[in-house]
């Protein structure tokens, strides 16, 4: 399967904010974007020349697909559907793109970043209503119950992880029992409970040219 394996930090500068990519590495003094808050590459510190209507369009899709850490096929396939839900189509995607299981589970703070979480996934760590789910772009649904098996649940890591539950938070819409560590998706996101700054609609534009 393709993937990205360059330095994300890179990915960052590119978008000129913080995406978030790394976990607490990005909270910390060590963020590229504390460094170099500037675009990657020789030029990077150039004259930055006006934006276009397209480029604008294309950078909030790519700073979306990589926020979620998505190949441009699976954003693609993530829209069509978007686009075949009622309701706003800019909306409905970000509601499908939160709802990945692997979204979730950083979510839920079992994993410190997306790209740890999708590793959980993949490694066969995350049970969804008591079974074994190794996708990472599964959509769960309204109800559904996410823990990890019971031997995951004392790996340093997702110890050192799940500490900081209360310090990062858990969405509106997920609910955390923190005794079993279990979480359930209580209602679908909605717009309002997302605190992405994304506009969505440039998306939207750009895929309906």
């Amino acid at each position: 399967m393709a993937r990205y394996t360059d330095s994300v930090c890179r990915l960052c500068r590119r978008e000129g904010e913080k995406l978030f990519l790394k976990g607490e590495r990005c909270f910390k003094d060590k963020c590229a974007m504390e460094r170099r808050a500037y675009a990657p590459g020789q030029h990077g510190q150039g004259r930055r020349m006006k934006q276009s209507e397209y480029s604008q369009q294309l950078r909030e899709k790519q700073k979306v697909r990589r926020i979620y850490g998505v190949l441009e096929s699976q954003f693609r396939g993530f829209f069509r559907k978007a686009d075949r839900m009622r309701g706003v189509t800019g909306e409905n995607l970000l509601s499908l793109l939160e709802r990945r299981l692997d979204n979730i589970v950083y979510r839920l703070s079992f994993a410190g970043s997306r790209a740890e979480a999708r590793q959980l996934v993949r490694h066969g760590h995350v049970r969804v209503n008591g079974h074994k789910v190794n996708i990472p772009s599964y959509v769960v649904s309204q109800g559904d119950q996410i823990t990890l098996r019971e031997k995951s649940k004392t790996q340093p890591r997702v110890v050192e992880n799940f500490a900081a539950a209360d310090r990062r938070g858990v969405p509106e819409w997920l609910e955390l029992a923190k005794k079993e560590m279990a979480g359930v998706v209580r209602g679908l996101p909605q717009r309002e409970h997302l605190t992405l700054d994304v506009q969505e609609q440039l998306i939207v534009e750009l895929y309906s040219r």
